[in-house]
């Protein structure tokens, strides 16, 4: 993601917020990944007083807008002392660099569709959230820039197929098999207009929708004057972590964890 597209990484990031409103959760540490400038700051900070920051930074920023904002974290956290995640060690190694059971809240914008394998995403989540912690997510489904895969287009343009094109079922049954509790899975359709071929190129680059450069650009066809977004939303919660281990399709409980029973409960 790069930042031609950041009014669009900020729109979703509001409407994934504004899904929170109903949602009960006292949260004090979240996870921003990645992170990048814009309003969810902001509006985590109010409807959580008191949280503190843990961000995974976008790997196309600056050093200078790098470090303005782990500055503008830190002030966000009430200067208490927060977690910087590289998201180049995660796409290399598939591991959050937070210890387990660190954050109560983790907000993912626009990241998925650009991952290998989501499922080991989901796997860290659940991992790096407490017991009762929320993952908040959105992504780029199967449908997006359905206009640009036309036949006539498709054997012209090279078009970028999504990593992981997957549609709001696959990621609600992803999220039930890496155990995460009560998904709710959302979507929608956005329609993005253009008045020139420069500007919808401009942000099929960016969203890694097309591979192009100076010398194929110049021989494209007609294009679209619009492309459709699929935005998938989704939430799920983090409980039970310490009730079951599972192992090959079986759930192994550790004894402690097994009430006794006593003459009170069979009254």
């Amino acid at each position: 993601m790069t930042q031609s597209i950041r009014w669009l990484q900020d729109e979703i990031a509001g409407r994934m917020l504004q899904k929170l409103d109903i949602v009960k959760l006292e949260a004090k540490d979240v996870l921003l990944i990645p992170d990048f400038p814009g309003a969810h700051a902001p509006f985590l900070t109010k409807r959580f007083p008191g949280i503190r920051f843990h961000c995974a930074p976008e790997s196309e920023l600056s050093s200078f807008e790098l470090y303005k904002l782990r500055l503008t974290r830190f002030w966000n956290s009430k200067m208490k002392s927060t977690a910087v995640v590289s998201l180049n060690d995660y796409m290399k190694t598939g591991r959050i660099n937070l210890p387990s059971n660190s954050v109560d809240l983790v907000v993912s914008v626009l990241l998925i569709q650009n991952l290998a394998d989501p499922k080991q995403f989901l796997k860290e989540c659940w991992r790096v959230l407490k017991e009762g912690g929320l993952l908040t997510l959105s992504y780029l489904g199967p449908d997006t820039a359905k206009e640009l895969k036309s036949e006539s287009l498709a054997q012209q343009l090279q078009i970028e197929n999504l990593p992981s094109p997957w549609d709001m079922h696959d990621m609600g049954d992803a999220l039930l098999g890496e155990r995460f509790s009560d998904p709710v899975m959302d979507m929608e359709f956005l329609k993005l207009n253009y008045d020139s071929d420069a500007l919808l190129l401009s942000d099929a680059k960016a969203l890694n929708l097309l591979a192009l450069n100076e010398k194929n650009q110049a021989q494209l066809p007609q294009l679209p004057s619009k492309l459709t977004l699929e935005v998938v939303y989704g939430h799920a919660w983090a409980l039970g972590k310490h009730l079951a281990k599972p192992q090959d399709h079986v759930a192994y409980v550790d004894p402690n964890q097994i009430g006794r029973k006593t003459s009170s409960d069979s009254a």
